[in-house]
């Protein structure tokens, strides 16, 4: 590819801008001692699916709230710490979230190729 340094600047700035491009750091959370990340699997009794992923996103330690298929209605990625227990996690942080029917933890003892903002 021959493109100038100015076209190039300018293709990253609109991406940028248009929110189609978002540059950020990620950490393995296995390097990072006392910490680990789990998924969540979480059954609702409502069928406001995304209103409940939106309240789940805003919850500490949560990477990402996803509306799926399946069993669950939502996946969880969340990054815990000694700060932020498991138990602490569901009782002071999911606990406040209404309309949870159940929830299935996942924890992840092996991983390859994880990386994940540092959101704690």
């Amino acid at each position: 590819m021959n493109l100038s340094e100015n076209t190039v600047r300018a293709r990253l700035n609109k991406m940028l801008h248009e929110g189609v491009l978002e540059i950020s750091g990620l950490v393995d959370p296995t390097a990072i001692p006392g910490h680990m990340v789990v998924l969540v699997g979480v059954k609702l009794s409502t069928m406001e699916l995304v209103k409940r992923g939106e309240d789940f996103k805003e919850l500490k330690g949560v990477i990402s709230a996803n509306v799926v298929t399946g069993r669950y209605d939502l996946i969880l990625m969340v990054l815990l710490n000694e700060n932020l227990s498991l138990l602490n996690f569901y009782t002071e942080e999911i606990s406040h979230i209404k309309d949870v029917q159940s929830v299935e933890t996942f924890v992840i003892y092996k991983s390859y190729n994880l990386k994940v903002p540092y959101v704690l």
